[in-house]
């Protein structure tokens, strides 16, 4: 039972549509500037629904590269057979049937690139997942849902137009973690990602300078939609973190020895867990946030 539900939340990537409704949910209190749970949990499960499509659709078509990856994955998707398309089915109409009742076409629209952008990104013959321009396809997956928001309150600003480039920016970085985590499978697959085009050493220290690049946006967001000390406050410990487990394991990282080759893979396949379980963080101080810029006692 519990490797079905292990299985089955790897499928959808769970992970990530939580990661994403609970941006939905802060995006709709930040962007309305009031609190509304059924609006915010509505927009959220909308965006929920897309990605886990686009997740579940990349696992179907990835099922050989995570025999390597992910084996877990593959064995629960492989078990799943044509049962897996049926999923990715349902998922994807109720996506577009929450964008159609809003009855608002741009909310529609943006519901309908994102499930297209993961046709791009999965579907032979494109496949830009295993093509150096994934993570721009990655890049929507954060944008996509704070555009459906501002499509639903008709509100585009500059503070809407950083949260789009934050958020994207986020996923497409989160996307070369998954690519340093999948290297062994996409290298076997000919594929030409950046960390293979540019080594998995460069990949991994280009990716984390990206990562801390993020922490100047990060900041702009808090100042232009005056979030609460406690999203600074989160900020500063995640980023202490990460700083103190890299500094430990500096070694690894600096060493140009081939003897170090299989223990850099196996870092770099930690901190990519570790981006998520930041990522997770990140977005839940996002949202209570903007609770409590709101309302301080979430009333």
């Amino acid at each position: 039972m519990s490797q079905d539900l292990k299985g089955a939340s790897s499928f959808i990537s769970v992970e990530r549509g939580l990661m994403l409704f609970m941006i939905s949910v802060a995006a709709t209190f930040l962007i309305a500037e009031v609190i509304s749970w059924p609006v915010a949990l509505f927009l959220g499960f909308t965006v929920f629904c897309g990605w886990s499509a686009v997740d579940a659709m990349n696992n179907v078509y990835d099922v050989e590269l995570d025999t390597l990856s992910d084996p877990l994955r593959a064995k629960y998707t492989k078990q799943l057979g044509r049962v897996g398309l049926l999923v990715v089915y349902a998922f994807i109409a109720m996506s577009l049937l929450l964008g159609a009742v809003t009855q608002m076409p741009l909310v529609f629209l943006f519901v309908a690139l994102g499930l297209a952008f993961g046709v791009l990104y999965s579907v032979p013959p494109f496949r830009l997942r295993q093509t150096k321009y994934k993570p721009l396809v990655n890049f929507t997956v954060g944008a996509i849902p704070i555009l459906i928001v501002a499509a639903f309150f008709s509100v585009y600003s500059i503070e809407v137009a950083a949260l789009v480039l934050l958020i994207g920016a986020t996923t497409a970085i989160n996307g070369l973690w998954e690519d340093l985590a999948d290297y062994d499978s996409d290298f076997a697959n000919n594929a030409r990602t950046l960390p293979i085009i540019l080594g998995f050493r460069n990949g991994l220290l280009f990716t984390i300078v990206l990562g801390y690049a993020l922490i100047p946006l990060m900041i702009v967001v808090g100042v232009l939609f005056q979030l609460s000390p406690i999203y600074y406050v989160t900020l500063v410990v995640l980023a202490a973190l990460i700083s103190f487990r890299l500094y430990r394991e500096r070694n690894i990282l600096l060493s140009k020895t081939g003897s170090s080759t299989k223990r850099l893979l196996q870092l770099g396949t930690r901190l990519a867990k570790d981006f998520v379980i930041i990522a997770l963080l990140f977005t839940a101080s996002l949202m209570i946030s903007s609770l409590l810029k709101i309302n301080p006692v979430f009333f």
